[in-house]
């Protein structure tokens, strides 16, 4: 590991930042202790890191293998899970890379990092010397640490395998590693305050089932594309209630939340178009809050499968979305033209609209084909 920080080859990795990673791979390393494998892995690490975590932009960076770089949180998540935590003791039970501990840690006296791999382990405490911060690395699994360990913790963050032996993608908490129907108590009789981050995919009333003391879900996008499940675990938690907080980050939309039990008794009001079309983004997708959205705004839905909302007063504060829109006959849309075309709950779509009326993706106006409680219809941007 050392032998990639020698000056000489750290100066040999900056000159190749932008060469053809393929090409490089077929040439012979220029040192005889660094293998070009070693030497394009590090430029594909700085690479992801210019887009994923800039942090780590410095002289002296180990990155690790590809997994590693792609399981690693990127540094827009982590920095907004770190918000509003704080503590004296804070302990990652799966640190990985060590992107979410470097953030998540930032307001604790004390941070503990467990890592079964040593490799990783060594990597991340390398790091974290450039870095210049201290945490206690231990190596080992997280089963065993839990086993062995006497301490209490202000907080607890783990990240769960997500993936099998052969690499298959697991989803039920049972298949993850660890199983956390298995950890759970231990989890929390030795914190008040744990995080688990789960995949986006994963079925929030499957885990509100499951799991215990669930104070919060937090859904976190960022510019509009899921990134991650966040969990927030309180032993003094109260049984009623568990909030659906949505996020979309790196955009200027509001964030949403609700009570998630609160939603089975919302109620949707229906109506045609009016002056707006509200589109959520795809974290209160996610949440499935469709009626708790439609009355914390007031909004009226299109129709029961749509998730279009609409009224005659424009809402700014709207999580998504906000169109000012007209009805519009089929004879109106001239061939040729450019939209962004939306069709949701329509019968044709997007390239079979595009296809049928002789029309071209782009431009600054939308069409909207979808349906309400009365036809199929098509709305277009004014």
């Amino acid at each position: 590991m050392k032998n990639i920080l020698n000056k000489e080859v750290l100066n040999y990795l900056n000159a190749n930042l932008t060469s053809d990673l393929h090409s490089l791979l077929l040439k012979k390393s220029p040192f005889a202790e660094v293998s070009m494998q070693e030497i394009v892995q590090q430029i594909k690490g700085k690479k992801v890191a210019q887009k994923k975590f800039p942090y780590l932009l410095k002289d002296g960076i180990i990155f690790p293998p590809n997994l590693n770089l792609e399981q690693a949180s990127s540094q827009a998540t982590a920095e907004f899970k770190a918000l509003h935590l704080k503590g004296k003791s804070f302990v990652d039970l799966t640190c990985g890379f060590g992107i979410d501990a470097y953030f998540l840690s930032q307001n604790f006296e004390e941070v503990t990092l467990v890592e079964q791999n040593s490799e990783l382990s060594e990597i991340v405490k390398h790091n974290w010397k450039i870095l210049d911060r201290n945490a206690n690395f231990i190596i080992e699994n997280l089963e065993n640490f839990l086993k062995q360990n006497k301490e209490k913790f202000d907080l607890i963050y783990l990240d769960p395998a997500r993936r099998d032996e052969h690499k298959n993608k697991k989803f039920l908490l049972e298949d993850l590693s660890p199983n956390l129907l298995e950890i759970q108590d231990q989890l929390l009789n030795i914190s008040d305050q744990i995080i688990i981050k789960l995949s986006p995919l994963i079925d929030i009333s499957y885990l509100i089932s499951a799991l215990k003391n669930i104070a919060e879900i937090q859904i976190i996008a960022v510019r509009n594309e899921v990134k991650e499940l966040l969990i927030f675990m309180h032993s003094k938690k109260d049984k009623e209630h568990t909030t659906i907080s949505c996020f979309n980050l790196e955009s200027e939309e509001h964030s949403f939340s609700f009570n998630f039990e609160d939603e089975k008794s919302a109620i949707s009001e229906f109506s045609e178009p009016l002056q707006y079309l509200y589109i959520p983004n795809n974290a209160v997708l996610k949440s499935g809050g469709f009626n708790s959205i439609s009355e914390k705004f007031n909004l009226k839905k299109l129709h029961p499968n749509s998730h279009f909302y609409t009224s005659d007063e424009l809402i700014e504060t709207f999580p998504g979305r906000v169109l000012k829109v007209e009805i519009i006959d089929s004879k109106q849309i001239k061939k040729g033209e450019k939209f962004n075309i939306i069709s949701k709950n329509y019968p044709l779509t997007p390239d079979e609209i595009k296809k049928k009326y002789k029309i071209k993706d782009g431009g600054n106006d939308y069409l909207i084909f979808t349906q309400t409680q009365k036809n199929n219809i098509i709305l277009r941007t004014v």
